[in-house]
């Protein structure tokens, strides 16, 4: 019955509500909500906490996780905090941050089904070659071991092909903006080792 009801929002045609800013498209978080919320009175929604804050800190640059929960199925999405170029923001303020999390919160619904197809194909930005959105006064550090091992986790346990463009390409980015080519190697390896458990 759970398959059912998410094949449902698989069928949901959301093309007159997304919004485009810059190279980015994307669901609006308020409507994919209410529709969450229509299709599952019970469903919710959690932003993960890093001590008192709702993002993780890498190098420069910042992770956001939200976990939403419909019939009683809970999906998590990690999203990087990004401009509207899709590349990461050093030393993010405030509204960033929070502007990323209702747009994570948007593609971990999407996780369920909901305006899925919106995101197919962009796991990996058009370029990686541009500047980040602000210069970095100092030579970004690499992953640290603890960062590694959360791509690494969060790579090798993706629940199925589209998940794992998602959650790979996020790590790839935040590993790119870092100058991180062992980092770049050790995301890569693991997300072809498990596309072959798809196979």
């Amino acid at each position: 019955m759970m398959e059912n009801k998410h094949t449902g929002l698989l069928s949901v045609n959301v093309n007159e509500h997304v919004e485009k800013k810059g190279q980015l498209k994307y669901l609006s978080w308020a409507w994919a909500w209410a529709e969450a919320l229509k299709a599952d009175n019970n469903a919710t929604f959690e932003v993960k906490m890093f001590g008192d804050m709702p993002y993780c800190s890498i190098g420069q640059t910042c992770m956001v996780w939200v976990t939403v929960t419909m019939y009683g199925k809970p999906l998590m999405c990690q999203l990087p905090v990004i401009d509207n170029r899709n590349k990461p923001i050093i030393n993010p303020d405030a509204f960033a941050i929070n502007t990323s999390i209702m747009r994570c919160l948007a593609k971990a619904v999407a996780l369920h089904g909901l305006g899925l197809y919106i995101y197919a194909g962009e796991d990996l930005p058009e370029s990686f070659d541009d500047e980040p959105v602000q210069a970095a006064t100092n030579q970004q550090k690499p992953l640290s071991k603890s960062e590694l091992d959360l791509g690494v986790k969060d790579i090798s346990t993706a629940p199925d092909e589209s998940a794992l463009r998602q959650v790979f390409g996020d790590w790839y980015r935040l590993a790119k903006s870092a100058n991180d080519e062992n980092a770049l190697t050790i995301f890569t390896n693991c997300k072809d080792e498990r596309k072959k458990q798809f196979a």
